[in-house]
This record gives structure tokens, sequence and C-alpha cells, in this order.
């Protein structure tokens, strides 16, 4: 009888306790509360200074779109960073490496092909500009998807799947092949962060270029004060014949007048919602984490 006692007290216990620390959190409550009203699948976490992850909707695996161009930028890296290549070891781009009809500032700038360029140069346009075509060719660098997936296995990271490139993801047109739990996105961002997956040329590089990434402005950036540094990977897609988007996400890190940082990904997916209504969430979902963080009331940064 005492045994059955203990055993129900102590269920009780547990999931008071749950309860109750589901209540205290008021970013919790209030990413919850922000989302609700949204015609979207609006998956988040949020990691603060290697302490606590909170989480909304990361029961499931999101669209990563062009986000995956950040575990493909670790990959290429750490490719380098092993066999103690340089960042400016070149690559011969083909004319045929620069297709038509997918979004390419490299291809604009040269579309003549059959030229070098530094892998350094390719993350940057892969990377701050989003190229779809440099990507690519660092995915054919690297041997196909499959390396990225292995990186990311051998790196202790779970919960994305890349299989695909930005060319099978057109000519299929199926924008979901790449997929990721936010979670997962947060604990890969949060080892790069903490500098354990490169050495330091690497780490500085790849850190540089997402602070200098140019698209997306009005997402995690959108809502926080001008001078904040944010590093982050962006990834949108086109819009179905219903108007239906299959992803609107933003991904990377904040850093804290306080000296702190929080990892972040939001990831929007199935959205009816128009391309501002997106990058609002987005903004609104950022700043609500960066008032909670940097507020020294706050529990965590006493």
């Amino acid at each position: 009888m005492k045994s059955v006692l203990f055993k129900l007290l102590s269920g009780w216990t547990f999931l008071s306790l749950t309860q109750i620390s589901f209540a205290i959190n008021p970013l919790q409550n209030q990413l919850d509360t922000l989302i609700r009203k949204y015609n979207a699948k609006i998956g988040v976490a949020i990691r603060f200074d290697n302490q606590e992850t909170i989480t909304v909707n990361d029961h499931i695996q999101y669209a990563m779109l062009s986000t995956f161009k950040f575990p493909l930028a670790l990959a290429v890296l750490n490719t380098l960073d092993k066999n103690g290549l340089p960042l400016n070891t070149e690559i011969y781009v083909t004319a045929s490496d620069l297709l038509p009809d997918t979004y390419s500032p490299l291809r604009d700038a040269r579309p003549e092909g059959n030229f070098k360029i530094g892998i350094n140069e390719l993350l940057k346009y892969s990377v701050s500009l989003s190229d779809n075509n440099a990507c690519d060719i660092l995915i054919k660098y690297l041997g196909g998807p499959a390396a990225i997936q292995n990186y990311l296995t051998t790196s202790g990271i779970s919960g994305i799947t890349i299989i695909a490139t930005e060319e099978m993801m057109h000519r299929t047109t199926n924008p979901y092949l790449n997929q990721a739990h936010p979670s997962a996105a947060v604990n890969l961002l949060e080892k790069f962060v903490n500098k354990t997956l490169l050495s330091a040329p690497y780490q500085d590089f790849l850190e540089k270029i997402m602070l200098e990434t140019t698209t997306g402005p009005d997402k995690l950036k959108g809502l926080l004060p001008m001078a904040t540094p944010v590093g982050h990977k962006t990834g949108s897609s086109d819009r179905n014949a219903d108007g239906l988007k299959a992803a609107d996400n933003d991904m990377g890190f904040v850093l804290l007048p306080n000296g702190k940082h929080f990892t972040i990904a939001v990831f929007i997916m199935d959205s009816m919602e128009n391309d501002k209504t997106n990058a609002s969430i987005i903004a609104k979902i950022a700043k609500a984490a960066y008032d909670y963080y940097s507020n020294p009331k706050t529990t965590h940064n006493e």
C-alpha cells in the first residue's frame, strides 16, 4: 500500500513540477500565445547561454530550404580544416554549374563560367547571399548531400535530414526534402558558437560571413536594436498555386549587451500568411527572446 501511495505521490509531484516549470517561464508562455493566431505551422527553439532550451512545436520536422546552407558550410570548412587546406583553396566552376532559373548572384556576376574561385568566396555567396549555384558547387566538392549528413552524424547532431541539393529541390518541385527539428538546428548552432566544431581560422570566417548575411533583414534582426550582432542563415520557398508557402525560416545566434548570447531557430511551414507577416512572426519571436534574456531581473542573468 505504501509503495502504491509513494508511486502516486511521486507521479503527482513530477506532474506538478512539470506544470509549474512551464507556468513560471514567461517567455515560453509568450511564444505559445504569439504563434497561436497564425495560419501556419510555426516551430521555435531558443537556447540561452548554454543553459535552458525553450521549444514550441518541436515535435515535427520543418522544411529547411536555404537554412541547410549553414550545415553545408560547416561540412565544407571541416573538410578544409581536417586536411590542412587554406580557406582560399580553389574550385573550377564550369558554365554548366551556373544553372539558369535559380537565385544566383555568382552566375549574374560571372555568367560565362569556366573560372577558378576560392572556397571562401563560394561560401560568402552561399551563406551571406544565399546563392543556390554556389551552394550546389560546394555540395559537389564534398561529394553529395550524404557528406553533409555524415558530418552531422559524426558531430553528434540528430534531428536534421539533408538529402537534396538546391537543383534537386527545384527540379522535383519538392521543397520539403531537407528537414530539421528547430531544437536540432539550435543544437548545431550552439556547438558552433561554443567553438567545438572548427579550429580558429575556419570558425572566425564562418562567424564573419554569418554576421554579414544580407538576406532576411526583417526576420531575426527585424525588431532588434540596430547594432545587435546577429549571425544567421535564412531560408524561404516560393508559393504554390493555392498561395501556400512551404517555408519561411531564419536561424542564428544573437549576442546580448550583457555579454551572453542565445541561439535561435524559427521555422514557418505551410503558411498562408503573406511574406511580411511571416517575417514579422520571426522578428517578434527574436525580440521577445532578446528582451527576456537582456532583462537583469530575469533569473538566468543573475
